[in-house]
């Protein structure tokens, strides 16, 4: 472990104490990275907390977000000023208020330099390190790729070595075995994120506890394996979490330049310089087609959405943008590329999603996709996508994909409008339909809408329905009696077709 004063000491950190002076003997045991405002379910004693302060909105922010931390026994704060301002008053009085040591970071300091101090400072000063680790911590040093990284794991472990995402993707492999990814990132995700010892694999976490977690997966037998290879294993876990960091570091940096369009995404009017520099920033042009995903994650889980979107694009050929709405906490969203955009993706990212269903925690998530459009027409694809997801959330199930190409217009036009005006519309339409079939136990309401799925042909639906055409025709002449209206006629068709669409469940 690694006191606090050490980090001040590393003269690239340039870190700057704010509070805590009589604390800096406190010891660092590891580095966690976090935009949460309650992240208390995340923390561990003795860490070294690293944020950007994007969770900081206005000063009573700060008083949950340093108790939590003061609760699960951090060591440290390391955050960066969330305006040109520096650090909010009120969060280092937060932290004078429960000894937390708070350290500045420089503005123009990246995360991904400070982790990888910290996490270098911190396997220094193991004595136990053996040849392998101190090798291994020198390719991340040079800035190995992370597949490159793996190769120099799987030979110091003499196994094989992959790093998978929960969804079961294979993020990076350090060798050609055949792997069976689906189930080893499933055995981790209901272990809750823990150490899995399955099939000839140990699945290992990274340590970085984000919402979407990681594993390291090493092959061959563990029982055969040197006690002193599992701390190279735990090395190796820990670099690739550095990786990872790096990468979102870089990821993050791409989304911000896409801020102004993804506003508009959320509905928030440009001005025509703002639409431009978004444009220039990304490499996007006004002809470029796009589609609009919106992801609505279970709330209590903050951070999970953009990163669930981050993980459905990873592979995906174009370029993608990420970000949260910041006036529905819920939902994230990502501008993407249409060109080769594969027809199976909705299959895709449902399957993908319901491998990491124990994350969720009962509730739902849900996508809706709008688009392809180019810039001028991004509110009107943003408006399907969000009909989508209205019309995925009238479900009950715990993962729907909805592609506004895939639904009826009828159906998104029915999703636009508020449930208030939905339910009044199948009263008054429906009303006298539904009254007699509930008083005589009757099935007209059925009739008609097999009638009307048949394009008002009365022998279809009689074929339909296993009844006589002049059964038929008696059951729409009697519902048109009872509605007052003619269910020949083309208009009335329509409107009865639609109010028959609202689900009784609706109603």
């Amino acid at each position: 472990m690694t006191p606090v004063r050490t980090l001040l000491e590393i003269p690239e950190l340039r870190l700057r104490l704010r509070s805590g002076a009589t604390l800096l003997d406190r010891e660092v045991s590891r580095i966690y990275g976090t935009e949460l405002p309650d992240p208390s379910r995340y923390l561990s004693a003795g860490e070294l907390v690293l944020t950007g302060l994007l969770w900081w909105r206005d000063e009573d922010d700060a008083e949950p977000f340093v108790s939590a931390l003061a609760d699960a026994g951090a060591t440290a704060l390391a955050a960066s000023g969330a305006d040109t301002d520096g650090i909010p008053t009120e969060l280092v009085r937060a932290c004078e208020r429960h000894r937390i040591p708070l350290l500045e970071v420089p503005p123009d300091l990246s995360f991904a330099v400070i982790t990888e101090r910290v996490v270098l400072a911190l396997a220094g000063d193991r004595e136990d390190s053996p040849g392998a680790r101190k090798r291994l911590l020198s390719a991340a040093t040079e800035h190995a790729s992370l597949p490159e990284l793996l190769r120099h794991g799987a030979a110091e472990l003499d196994a094989p070595c992959w790093v998978l995402s929960a969804t079961g993707r294979i993020v990076a492999s350090g060798g050609p075995e055949p792997l069976d990814a689906t189930s080893a990132a499933r055995a981790f995700v209901e272990a809750g994120g823990r150490t899995v010892v399955q099939n000839g694999l140990t699945s290992l976490p990274l340590g970085d506890r984000s919402p979407l977690p990681w594993l390291l997966v090493v092959g061959g037998d563990r029982a055969d394996r040197p006690p002193a290879r599992a701390a190279v294993a735990e090395e190796l876990a820990s670099l690739v979490a550095l990786d990872r960091s790096r990468s979102e570091q870089i990821r993050g940096v791409t989304d911000r330049l896409a801020a102004p369009l993804l506003r508009l995404v959320g509905g928030a009017a440009l001005s025509e310089g703002e639409l431009s520099g978004g444009l220039g920033a990304t490499g996007l042009t006004t002809d470029t087609a796009l589609r609009v995903l919106l992801l609505r994650a279970p709330e209590p889980v903050r951070g999970l959405g953009v990163q669930l979107l981050v993980e459905l694009l990873a592979e995906h050929p174009g370029r993608s943008f990420v970000g949260e709405l910041t006036q529905q906490g819920d939902q994230a969203c990502a501008l993407v590329e249409a060109d080769e955009w594969p027809q199976d993706w909705a299959e895709t990212a449902t399957a993908a999603l319901s491998a990491v269903e124990p994350l969720l925690r009962g509730g739902q998530v849900l996508v809706g996709i709008g688009g392809p459009a180019t810039i001028a027409g991004l509110r009107g694809a943003s408006e399907e996508a969000r009909h989508a997801l209205a019309l995925a959330a009238r479900g009950t199930d715990r993962i729907a994909v909805v592609s506004g190409e895939q639904i009826g217009t009828h159906q998104l036009l029915l999703a636009g409008v508020a449930d208030e005006l939905r339910h009044s519309v199948r009263r008054r339409t429906l009303g006298p339909l539904l009254a007699y079939d509930e008083a005589q136990q009757g099935d007209l309401v059925r009739t008609v809408r097999v009638f009307l799925e048949c394009s008002g042909s009365p022998g279809a639906a009689a074929k339909a329905l296993h009844v006589h055409v002049n059964t038929l025709r008696y059951r729409i002449t009697r519902a048109s009696e009872l509605l007052g209206k003619d269910l020949t006629d083309f208009p009335t068709q329509v409107d009865v077709y639609l109010a028959l669409c609202i689900s009784d469940r609706e109603a």
